[in-house]
């Protein structure tokens, strides 16, 4: 929303706005991901809130200039706290006909469209399987659409450098970033330096990326097209460091963190799968901390390395999405059975099988939960945002250690490439992780590898370590001695230990807490990355004076201790999931409440105004129904 209009040094008119939202749409090879993340760089150190939504094609090649091929990244910036990245755009830039066919119905009436219009020939169109141009087509009426040159501007701008053409084309998207940045008033100094440090060693593209840039802002500056520009102020965020993050740097950096709050070397064993693998390459960064990463020949083994890790006293973690979790089911079932710490990272995709590699889903929760043979549970937690996949990170770790039990932890791929920023925290407020291994026992005693304290968990005995050797393996365990055993009341009483142990953990966990009123017409009980928009529509839902609060889960099993008390509190409860239904399921069947459902399967994450829409039908129903018993009354 506008909120003033003030005049530049070249009379073009400057808007300043609260917020705005931008997708960047072309070929996968048109570099929009590279575009994205310079801008929501840029307005991060510009001061505003970010929150950013990339968008890949499933193909790893999809053939160039097809629908398929598309690839995008939203962006919302704005001066006060956001915590999507946005619903209708502002802005949609489209570099071929294919990413503007497939994107421009989330163009807000009246926004802003800018395309590349060298894109858009005989040849883009059959690639893009259309026979009319886009932009001949009366819709575009509906929108202020800026016809742009790119390609042959970028050309121009480079052409005395001796690149190919191929080589001149692959700087249109700083071109692009370019214009972007004039018409946002973002400042082109850090893009400059990415630009010099990319590429060093290759000084013609470093001054051809370089001149692209500056032409993409010269031609905002001086053309009739766009008269107006937009300025977007600081936010008011709380005092703090921050830097931009992803979710899956953030899970890198919160392992790495929990080792070196459990004085623990981080072994991480995994195989590479979307959306999963960035952390994998984060961690193969940082040796000098201490983390050993293993990229194993498939998924069995990578947990399997991971477990021998753990045997062997070092942080454990494995990582897959769903197609790799069903791998590591029977290996989980193992880390259950002889009762040892480990993490075990799934970061949901769309499925079922291969599915959709590159979209986002939050399907695998009832997997995690009941997916391995026999009694195995474990407790499993879900990371809200991307900055929340450091604490989440740590604080399953924290559990496992405590309880010596395999942790589960539920990212989703809107999280794990999302970004936001991030204030990091001050190292002398993050408390221990304490452990303790036994040393030995007194002369004449016997080690009991499956004595329990007052968690139930069992002592982690460094293998080596005399008088400690104990037996391992998948075989059911005599407790106490931990000696194979097939007796049935040994095999009840165990299986009824390691349950009480999961359930254990909701006396370690923090209570659950509410956003709104403590009662009334609505609940929105949501859990993982669904939390912004969630957070959001339960906002906007309460500035109408709708009576509706918020619950967002953290703990997915077992339940915070005082979740039941809470649901009883409102007469409706409201579960939006990327899925068909499956935490609905679990508060039905454990709390017998009738909660209702709001399920998408769409590889995308649920609007803000999508929500809104239904929290206002369920709290207007509800609000008529108690109106109508007034009455009878």
């Amino acid at each position: 929303m506008s909120q003033d209009v003030t005049q530049t040094n070249s009379a073009k008119q400057v808007e300043v706005v609260s917020g705005i939202t931008v997708r960047l749409a072309g070929d996968s090879g048109d570099g929009m991901q590279l575009l994205g993340t310079q801008l929501t760089n840029t307005s991060a150190l510009s001061g505003n809130d970010v929150a950013t939504f990339p968008d890949f094609p499933a193909e790893i090649r999809a053939p160039r200039g097809t629908r398929a091929g598309v690839s995008g990244f939203q962006v919302q910036f704005a001066s006060h706290t956001v915590h999507t990245p946005g619903d209708t755009l502002d802005a949609l830039v489209a570099m071929n006909p294919a990413a503007l066919i497939t994107n421009y119905e989330d163009l807000r009436p009246g926004g802003l469209l800018i395309v590349d219009e060298d894109s858009f020939d005989d040849k883009d169109l059959k690639l893009a399987n259309l026979t009319v141009s886009p932009l001949e087509e009366p819709w575009i009426e509906n929108y202020r659409l800026a016809k742009v040159p790119i390609t042959k501007l970028t050309r121009e701008a480079v052409s005395d450098l001796g690149l190919s053409v191929k080589e001149c084309d692959r700087c249109r998207n700083f071109f692009a970033m370019g214009l972007i940045y004039w018409l946002y008033g973002r400042s082109m100094d850090a893009t400059l330096r990415f630009i010099e440090s990319k590429f060093a060693k290759l000084p013609a593209v470093q001054q051809a990326n370089e001149r692209a840039l500056r032409a993409g802002w010269a031609f905002g500056e001086t053309t009739e097209l766009l008269g107006v520009s937009y300025q977007v102020e600081s936010a008011s965020l709380p005092p703090g460091k921050y830097r931009n993050i992803m979710g899956n740097q953030a899970l890198a950096w919160g392992l790495m963190t929990a080792a070196q709050l459990s004085q623990k070397e981080l072994f991480y064993g995994s195989y590479p799968i979307t959306p999963a693998s960035d952390i994998l390459h984060e961690l193969c960064k940082y040796k000098n901390f201490g983390v050993c990463t293993f990229q194993a020949e498939d998924e069995i083994a990578a947990v399997c390395a991971a477990i021998g890790a753990a045997y062997g006293g070092s942080m454990a973690v494995t990582t897959s999405s769903g197609p790799g979790i069903a791998l590591k089911a029977e290996a989980m079932g193992l880390a259950v059975m002889i009762e040892l710490p480990l993490l075990v990272i799934d970061v949901q995709r769309g499925g079922p099988s291969t599915g959709l590699p590159t979209k986002t889903e939050q399907a695998d929760l009832l997997q995690l939960l009941h997916g391995r043979n026999g009694e195995a549970p474990v407790p499993i937690l879900a990371a809200r945002s991307p900055g929340d996949c450091f604490d989440t990170a740590i604080e399953a770790w924290r559990i496992a250690t405590q309880f010596m039990i395999p942790v589960v932890i539920l990212s989703d791929g809107y999280i794990a490439n999302g970004a936001e920023p991030w204030a990091i925290p001050e190292v002398s407020r993050l408390s221990p992780i304490e452990i303790r291994h036994p040393e030995g026992v007194a002369e004449g005693e016997t080690f009991l590898p499956y004595a329990r304290d007052e968690n139930l968990a069992r002592p982690w005995a460094i293998p080596g370590t005399p008088g400690l050797m104990h037996r391992v393996g998948g075989l059911e365990k005599q407790d106490g001695t931990g000696n194979v055993s097939y007796d049935a009341d040994n095999h009840q009483h165990m299986t009824n230990v390691r349950a009480q142990k999961v359930a254990n953990v909701a006396n370690f966990i923090p209570p659950q807490t509410v956003s709104g009123p403590e009662s009334g017409s609505l609940l929105v009980l949501s859990w993982g990355g669904t939390y912004g928009a969630c957070h959001t529509a339960v906002a906007r839902a309460q500035q109408d004076g709708l009576s509706v609060a918020h619950c967002h889960l953290r703990h997915m099993n077992p339940f915070p201790a005082n979740l039941g008390e809470i649901l009883t509190r409102y007469e409706n409860v409201l579960i939006p999931e990327l899925n068909s239904g499956q935490l609905r399921t679990l508060i039905r069947s454990k709390y017998l409440v009738d909660a209702e459902g709001f399920n998408k399967m769409q590889g995308k994450p649920f609007s803000v105004t999508e929500l809104v829409e239904r929290i206002q039908r369920l709290a207007t129903s509800q609000s008529d129904q108690l109106v109508m018993q007034s009455r009878a009354g």
